[in-house]
């Protein structure tokens, strides 16, 4: 094979999203209700005022794809974050997998839900196996190098975040179980309240001010009573129309 000058590019000669494996039927193990409820919720709330929506890309246990010298190793994140990329693919397509050689962008805030078979491997207490993929550990501290590596217990209610300094994952001592992110203008803590009907302690996005980030039925909800607070004031029983 010829070399060709200047070589090719890693997006024009290595698999795309297309070519490579999406989901595996295979593969044991389906989210149970809380791995869809709660990356649902974080998705409805993380909304980065640093970023337009059509630079940001969230997506739930997709595969993440993350080495071009090994294109069928991946990881699949219970929820991860990606700013500064384009929405959608090359702007026009749904993704079916995360290739971050196509992309050009890592992930920049990953959550992982722990789960008992799942708890070393999240918190890199396993050791890599020989001829075999990285773990889940090594890729976001070593290879992605994603800046917010964030552990959620749901067993046991306990939140641990994760920072990359320098090489290195170091653990936040947090004492509001919350931690800001400036480069985002937002901040990912624990909240009590109800979910799709479901009251218990959840992981959620707030703004610079504290406040958690609304919902897209909470939003409807507050114009609405907006709205009748404004009808009142107008004499009108909005219950009425």
């Amino acid at each position: 094979m010829y070399q060709i000058d200047p070589p090719l590019s890693p997006k024009e000669v290595l698999p795309t999203m297309y070519d490579l494996k999406s989901e595996d039927p295979e593969e044991a193990g389906l989210p149970d209700e809380f791995h869809i409820y709660q990356p649902q919720l974080l998705r409805e709330t993380f909304r980065p005022p640093t970023y337009s929506p059509d630079e940001v890309f969230v997506a739930s246990d997709l595969n993440l794809y993350y080495d071009s010298r090994h294109p069928l190793w991946y990881k699949r994140p219970d929820w991860y974050a990606v700013v500064g990329v384009s929405r959608l693919y090359e702007e026009k397509d749904l993704r079916l997998s995360y290739v971050v050689w196509q992309e050009g962008v890592n992930p920049f805030v990953v959550v992982e839900l722990l789960s008992p078979g799942t708890e070393k491997e999240d918190l890199g207490r396993n050791l890599r196996v020989v001829n075999q993929p990285p773990t889940k550990w090594q890729v976001y501290e070593k290879i992605l190098r994603v800046p917010y590596y964030i552990v959620f217990d749901r067993y046991t209610d306990k939140l641990r975040v994760f920072i990359l300094q320098a090489d290195r994952y170091n653990e936040i001592d947090l004492e509001e179980q919350r931690i800001w992110m400036p480069t985002l203008e937002l901040g990912l803590g624990l909240w009590q309240g109800t979910y799709q009907g479901i009251d218990r302690l959840w992981l959620r996005w707030y703004d610079v001010n504290g406040n958690w980030i609304a919902t897209p039925v909470e939003q409807e909800r507050q114009r609405a009573e907006r709205l009748a607070a404004k009808l009142r004031e107008l004499g009108i029983n909005p219950n009425e129309l």
